[in-house]
């Protein structure tokens, strides 16, 4: 099902509940241990071996103890169990991959998707070493998938202990409810709709021109080039849709125009779609608009500006991701930090596993 913008409360939508654990070893200005709770994109709770305390990350999450009272006192223990157990976690990988030294991070991401139409949920298990697989949980066989050698030992133990059930149990009841219940929490937050501030930005008068949108939500939108209507499929480059530090997202779409003439580039627009909706906003490629490199970057919104100035300067958009950071994020297949909230994919697939 896809969602208008006006209808969103009343279509089917995928809800997904994140749980990403971080240890870090001898990694410098990096927390040793870190969660953090992501609801559809959206940082919710956080606990680190710092304060050692879980805490709500979003004003609507301190509803929790309406149906919980002891909520922030039992995953606070639980924030602080994990940190003794991580350590173990850590070097017992270090040791099983005969890498004692330097710096390394541990990985291991546990959630589940609700489709609010038809009730059914799917979860996954995940975990990671240095950003590479390391092992996950296939639930339709009842067993851990190893995805390197060095792995196999560690997925007969813990097949052994019986940790299979446990998370099918967390999936179908802790994150299943919990997911649920956060999502009536933040209602009005999850299913706002907010429009974009569109630039045309070009590095000089030679260089392709790049049409960045930012401050939107939610994140299920396109960014495209069109030329008399038509949608550009070539000398086009898409960006990915990133996230915002204020719970909003970005995204960009370049078009090379080297062969085109000046006089014809009114012939082309830059169109945001939001999924579902066939209402279109429509940027004409005017030559006075585009921002330059010579342009004052301080009149412009903080997110915009770094996103300007990297793409003047020919850097990647996820080097100012990782720059403009809370933490950096030293092992990153497939993977990045965005300004205060850390979203971490931790494995080379993502490949979801329906739990019977």
């Amino acid at each position: 099902n896809q969602c208008g913008v006006l209808l969103l409360d009343l279509c089917a939508i995928i809800h997904t509940l994140r749980i990403f654990e971080t240890s870090s070893s001898q990694v410098p200005n990096f927390p040793e241990y870190v969660v953090v709770g992501v609801l559809n994109d959206l940082e919710i709770l956080r606990c680190d071996g710092e304060t050692r305390r879980n805490k709500p990350k979003q004003e609507w999450m301190n509803r929790v103890t309406e149906d919980d009272p002891l909520f922030w006192i039992w995953t606070t223990q639980l924030c602080v169990n994990y940190l003794q157990r991580s350590k173990g976690n850590i070097e017992n990988i270090k040791q099983l991959l005969n890498q004692t030294e330097g710096a390394h991070i541990w990985q291991w991401m546990f959630g589940c998707d609700w489709d609010d139409e038809t009730d059914d949920i799917t979860g996954y298990v995940q975990c990671a070493f240095d950003g590479e697989d390391f092992i996950s949980l296939d639930p339709s066989t009842e067993s851990w998938v190893a995805a390197k050698s060095e792995a196999v030992f560690t997925k007969m133990r813990w097949e052994r202990s019986g940790q299979i059930q446990r998370y099918k149990h967390y999936i179908h009841k802790v994150c299943n409810v919990g997911l649920k219940n956060f999502v009536r929490y933040g209602e009005k937050t999850l299913r706002r709709t907010e429009l974009p501030l569109v630039s045309l930005l070009q590095k000089s008068s030679s260089s392709p021109v790049t049409c960045h949108a930012t401050g939107f939500y939610p994140d299920r939108a396109r960014l495209f080039w069109t030329k008399d209507g038509d949608e550009l499929l070539e000398d086009v480059d898409p960006g990915e849709i990133l996230p915002n530090e204020d719970a909003t997202f970005q995204t960009s779409v370049t078009l090379d125009l080297s062969s085109v003439p000046s006089k014809d580039w009114d012939r082309y627009h830059c169109v945001f779609q939001v999924s579902g909706d066939k209402k279109k906003y429509v940027t004409r490629l005017d030559q006075s608009k585009i921002r330059t490199n010579g342009e004052n970057l301080t009149t412009l919104p903080p997110s915009l500006s770094i996103f300007v100035l990297r793409v003047l300067q020919g850097l990647p958009v996820l080097f100012e991701m990782w720059m403009w950071a809370e933490f950096s994020c030293l092992f990153h297949k497939q993977c990045f930090v965005s300004a205060l909230h850390l979203k971490w994919c931790v494995c080379e697939s993502q490949e979801q596993i329906a739990f019977k």
